[in-house]
């Protein structure tokens, strides 16, 4: 371009030279005319060359300008497709940053949330659950004590009952008349329920009822084999021994019963405060188990939220620098299309002139007369080297 501009600039030149002398040498109209006349019909003359010429340069003009004019109108596309396109993905992205964070907020707030109500679960959990081992080895002890009881009771009362058919056969009479192993019996008895249930005796018996039972039991293996002294004339009759059996056989039936029903109470007390305790420690795990996944799931969510905001903050930074590269491409290609617009006008500006000044009839006569041939080909020679070089 810059070598056709140098080619229109000289051919300017060179026709302002040729008005001068047409001015000079007084050249007329008609005297242009009468020689243009003349040599009509030899289309090879020098003007006719020059005409040829500049009508190709500016056909060539005129092609690189529609040429030059649709490339830029892709480029043009491009960059406004993309300047949308990039503009409105780093919108979208900001805007995404700005839901991401507050989502990370809220997330992280319902977080420490979940995990405190959970932290409270656990710890009911773990309190009921010992209030129950607690109040389950209570119960366990109270009722080996109570079956330990009744076990003592059942046997005290089976042996009772045994003394008392013994004595009842001999009610009214001596202990001497007994034999010794029955009195052993009875004796055994009287004492198994004396050792092992004193304080329910103590209650129970008088004090002369105690004192017949323990001089029976004080007596020696041949207390009753040997003759009666005086003493032993007031030893306690089979009907007084027999009177003391019964009552305590009564008291250790009557303190059975309310043992076994005491049991009964303390089992079901036992049963309904597990039942209850069992609801609670049930729906706390469930609540326990349900805070767990939410606070699974929460966490999860938090972390995927931290990646998401992570990557688009990584994608927003490239979506601006690529925009900002494309701002200034574009904007460097308006520039460029913008000079080479107005250099190519110039240039088809002065070509269209030059087409004029040739065409006129004063013009053709001047050329005719003044035009070096050997000028032309050397600023074409001239041309054509500048551009092989």
């Amino acid at each position: 371009m810059a070598i056709r501009s140098a080619q229109v600039a000289f051919l300017l030149a060179l026709f302002a030279c040729s008005s001068s002398l047409t001015s000079a040498f007084g050249v007329s109209s008609s005297s242009g005319a009468t020689s243009l006349a003349l040599g009509s019909a030899d289309k090879n003359r020098p003007v006719s060359k020059v005409t040829a010429l500049l009508k190709d340069m500016l056909k060539q003009l005129e092609k690189e300008a529609e040429e030059d004019e649709e490339i830029y109108d892709k480029m043009a596309c491009w960059c406004e497709t993309n300047d949308k396109e990039k503009t409105q993905s780093v919108k979208d992205a900001q805007a995404r940053i700005e839901d991401l964070t507050t989502q990370i907020e809220e997330l992280t707030a319902n977080s420490a949330q979940v995990d405190t109500e959970l932290k409270n679960y656990e710890g009911e959990l773990a309190s009921d659950q010992k209030a129950l081992d607690k109040s389950t080895a209570l119960w366990q002890k109270q009722t080996s004590e109570s079956n330990e009881e009744e076990k003592d009771l059942l046997g005290s009362i089976s042996a009772l009952k045994a003394a008392i058919t013994i004595l009842k056969k001999h009610q009214g009479s001596s202990l001497l008349q007994l034999r010794s192993s029955r009195r052993s019996t009875v004796a055994s008895a009287l004492r198994s329920a004396l050792d092992k249930h004193a304080e329910l005796i103590e209650g129970s018996l008088t004090p002369s009822q105690h004192r017949s039972a323990l001089s029976f039991l004080q007596a020696d293996g041949d207390y009753f084999d040997a003759e009666p002294t005086f003493k032993q004339s007031y030893a306690p009759q089979s009907g007084e021994i027999f009177g003391i059996l019964t009552q305590m056989l009564e008291n250790f039936e009557a303190n059975l019963a309310a043992t076994v029903k005491e049991g009964k109470a303390n089992n079901q007390a036992y049963a309904d405060l597990k039942g209850a305790k069992m609801t609670q420690i049930t729906s706390e795990k469930d609540q326990v188990d349900a805070k767990t996944q939410q606070l699974a799931d929460t966490n999860e969510k938090l972390a995927q939220a931290k990646e998401d905001l992570a990557d688009t903050k990584a994608s927003l930074a490239k979506d601006e620098e690529f925009l900002a590269m494309l701002k200034e491409k574009c904007s460097m290609t308006d520039s460029e299309w913008n000079e080479r617009q107005k250099t190519r006008q110039q240039e088809m500006e002065a070509v269209s002139k030059a087409l004029a000044v040739l065409s006129g009839d004063d013009a053709h006569d001047l050329f005719t007369k003044t035009f070096n041939p050997s000028l032309l080909q050397t600023a074409s020679r001239g041309s054509s080297k500048a551009q092989a070089s």
